[in-house]
């Protein structure tokens, strides 16, 4: 018998801790041969503001095998819905046979701000105390709910388009993290100083520039998903430490990283490491206190599937969800 779990399911058996601890463990197997996973495969659905992917992978420990479709469709924000949708279907390692269908949605909405934690956790500064957060949706949310868990964030400022969109979400936060929260009056304004910086946003060209960060800060960049799109500067992705989660698919996919090198600012070899190489202890992270470092995320299969498993055996022990036979 399989189960379908539904977001309600997943949401009451993840928690952000141990979406954490299970992104840094995925992320370490990942780079260090333990977890195998091909480069997505992204299909256009009629247009370059709908796209689909299909996201497979295998982990060794715990073994885990599974797939996550996803859509991203930028439409869906006038229809009211969510512009990131996916159902994740997790499989017997053993046998291949159908042990779960669940709701992607809200994994990929956590598991992408648990693995910036652990970026931050192994590569911002200790004393990191001041969050700036550059949009203001549904990542911006859990980014903030899983930053503070790894550094003494005090102070959180928050930029986005929209001001009452950002005002929304600070009123909802204030009763959850114990911070001072501002509305940032511009980008400038909120990375001033912060020690950590989370790019959230859906802009395809670049909002952060190499001359508003100071030294020593921490950049999760997590927003732009394609070649042709990108959050940071040129002048900032060459001056910082950069990091991804897999360089195969930061070469690939990241803009952040394809547009500097194809302008000859950088070359591969400035892609210091993957973060799960960190992790591990077979990289060196940050090597002094002024250092600007950069964390390059696009999300991998393995973190989806890692999630996936975890919910399941959660969700096992509670008998939550519905079971079903093809």
């Amino acid at each position: 018998m399989a189960v379908f779990l539904s977001e309600k399911d997943v949401r009451a058996v993840l928690s952000m801790d141990d979406l954490i601890a299970a992104m840094e463990q995925a992320l370490a197997q990942y780079s260090t041969g333990g977890a195998r996973q091909p480069l997505r495969s992204v299909l256009e659905a009629g247009s370059p503001q709908a796209l689909h992917g299909v996201m497979p992978a295998f982990i060794e420990r715990p073994a885990s095998l599974g797939t996550k479709i996803v859509t991203v469709y930028a439409s869906n924000t006038a229809r009211g819905l969510p512009t990131h949708l996916a159902t994740i279907v997790l499989l017997d390692p053993e046998t291949g046979a159908l042990r779960a269908v669940m709701d992607g949605r809200y994994i990929t909405e956590a598991r992408t701000a648990a693995a910036s934690a652990a970026s931050a956790k192994y590569l911002a500064r200790r004393d990191a105390r001041t969050l700036a957060v550059i949009g203001s949706g549904v990542q911006a949310r859990s980014h903030i709910e899983a930053l503070v868990r790894v550094r003494p964030i005090e102070t959180i400022r928050v930029w986005g388009r929209t001001r009452g969109h950002v005002d929304a979400l600070i009123a909802d936060m204030k009763s959850e993290i114990d911070a001072t929260f501002e509305a940032a009056s511009s980008i400038e304004h909120a990375v001033h100083d912060a020690g950590v910086i989370a790019l959230v946003t859906a802009s395809k060209e670049p909002v952060l520039r190499r001359d508003w960060v100071s030294a020593g800060a921490h950049v999760c960049a997590v927003g732009a998903c394609r070649p042709d799109q990108r959050e940071m500067d040129t002048a900032l992705v060459r001056d910082a430490a950069v990091f991804v989660d897999s360089r195969i698919g930061a070469l690939a996919e990241a803009g952040d990283i394809v547009i500097p090198l194809s302008e000859g600012a950088i070359t591969e070899q400035h892609i210091l490491a993957e973060i799960g190489q960190v992790v591990a202890g077979t990289a060196v992270g940050r090597t002094s206190e002024d250092v600007i470092t950069v964390y390059k995320s696009l999300g991998m299969a393995v973190e989806d599937v890692a999630a996936a498993r975890l919910a399941w055996e959660r969700a096992t022990e509670r008998r939550l969800g519905l079971q079903f036979e093809l």
